[in-house]
């Protein structure tokens, strides 16, 4: 798992993610590469045209590589209305949630909203007792 960062992502988001990924390595293996780009606009087009704040790509061949993207530009609307943590925690929130996805389809789950939607409290609060904050 490595994390490449679009130009333009605020800073405290990089350093966010960053230290996150090295938390998330030292916990997870990870047995396909997989990127995740965080890009510094609002939203991204997904494959099926509609406009989404995370995505994961998921090949049918498993010998092709698949990639996570994240949109964070929103955080700064987030940080005036919910404080940093929480801004920050909202983009992690969604690294998990795609990194379920990419759990489901490496072990040829079906795809389950729901399944990475309680990963995300549930990892993150085992990541908040790392630390103070995000």
């Amino acid at each position: 798992m490595r994390f490449r960062f679009e130009k333009g992502v605020d800073k405290e988001v990089r350093r966010a993610c960053i230290e996150f990924g090295y938390w998330l390595r030292n916990e997870f293996f990870f047995p396909v590469r997989i990127p995740i780009y965080i890009k510094s606009s609002t939203s991204i087009k997904a494959l099926d045209g509609e406009y989404v704040s995370a995505v994961f790509f998921e090949p049918f061949d498993k010998k092709e590589e698949p990639y996570i993207k994240i949109s964070t530009g929103e955080y700064k609307k987030s940080l005036i209305k919910n404080g940093k943590d929480d801004a920050l925690a909202e983009i992690l929130g969604s690294i998990v949630h795609e990194l379920t996805h990419y759990y489901q389809w490496i072990n040829d789950f079906k795809p389950s909203e729901r399944q990475a939607n309680n990963y995300i409290s549930k990892i993150l609060y085992e990541y908040s007792q790392t630390r103070e904050h995000p």
